[in-house]
C-alpha cells in the first residue's frame, strides 16, 4: 500500500481506497455472509489504514470504491450499501463514493449527503440489464486496448455501451474503470488516457 501511494504521488494521480471483504484467498471476489455492522467496521478499518499511509507520505485519500463481491452485493442490497457508506462516513464525509449508476450504493450515499461518482467499466462486458457479465463467462474481460478505447469514447460522448448480446445500454458515468489485473492493464490504461486526451476530453481527479 505504501509503495502504491508513493507511485501515485510520483505519477500525479489521486489516491482512492478500495475496501472489500476480508477474503485474501479469493481476492475479495467471493460473496461472504457478513452482517451490515461487520461490513461497516471492515470498510472503516481499511479506509482508515490507507488514509494513515497516505498521510505519512504527504497526501490524502480522495475517493472510495468498494471492491469485488462487496461492490456488486452492495450495489443491489440496500442494507449492505448503507453499511459501506456508514463505514466511509464515520471516517471522512468529504470522500467521493465511486459506485455503479442508479445503484443502492449511490442512493445510500446521496441519502447521507455524500458526493458520488457513477462508474462505468471499459474492460468488462455488460449484460443487457446493465450488470457486468460474470468473469467465468467467455468475453467477460476485454483486454484489447483499441476496443477498450472505443468503448470508453462511446461512453463519454454518447453515454452508451454495447452489451454482450449486441444491444445498446444507456449509461451515465463520471469515471471509467480499468481493472489492475486485466491482462495488459498498464498498456490499456496508457492507451485509454492518451486516446481520451487526443479526442479533446479532459481527464480530471474525482475531487
Amino acid at each position: 500500500m505504501r509503495r502504491t501511494v508513493r507511485l501515485a504521488i510520483d505519477a500525479g494521480v489521486s489516491v482512492g481506497a478500495h475496501p472489500g471483504f476480508p477474503d485474501l484467498e479469493g481476492f475479495g471476489r467471493r460473496e461472504l455472509d457478513m452482517s451490515p455492522r461487520d461490513v461497516e467496521d471492515a470498510v472503516l478499518y481499511q479506509v482508515a489504514a490507507l488514509a494513515g499511509i497516505a498521510a505519512a507520505e504527504g497526501t490524502r485519500v480522495g475517493h472510495v470504491k468498494a471492491h469485488g463481491a462487496l461492490y456488486n452485493m452492495a450495489a443491489r442490497n440496500s442494507e449492505l450499501a448503507s453499511a459501506v457508506i456508514a463505514g466511509v462516513s464515520a471516517f471522512d464525509r468529504s470522500l467521493v463514493i465511486v459506485a455503479p449508476p442508479a445503484s443502492e450504493l449511490v442512493r445510500a450515499a446521496t441519502r447521507d449527503g455524500m458526493r458520488t461518482a457513477a462508474e462505468a467499466f471499459a474492460d468488462r462486458a455488460y449484460s443487457p440489464d446493465g450488470s457486468l457479465v460474470p468473469r467465468h463467462m467467455a468475453g467477460a474481460v476485454i483486454d484489447d486496448p483499441s476496443i477498450v478505447l472505443q468503448r470508453a469514447l462511446r461512453l463519454v460522448r454518447s453515454h452508451e455501451v454495447v452489451a454482450i448480446d449486441g444491444s445498446v445500454i444507456c449509461l451515465q458515468a463520471d469515471t471509467i474503470c480499468v481493472h489492475g489485473d486485466t491482462p495488459h492493464a498498464a498498456t490499456i490504461a496508457a492507451v485509454l488516457r492518451r486516446g481520451l486526451v487526443e479526442a479533446g476530453i479532459t481527464c480530471a481527479p474525482l475531487t
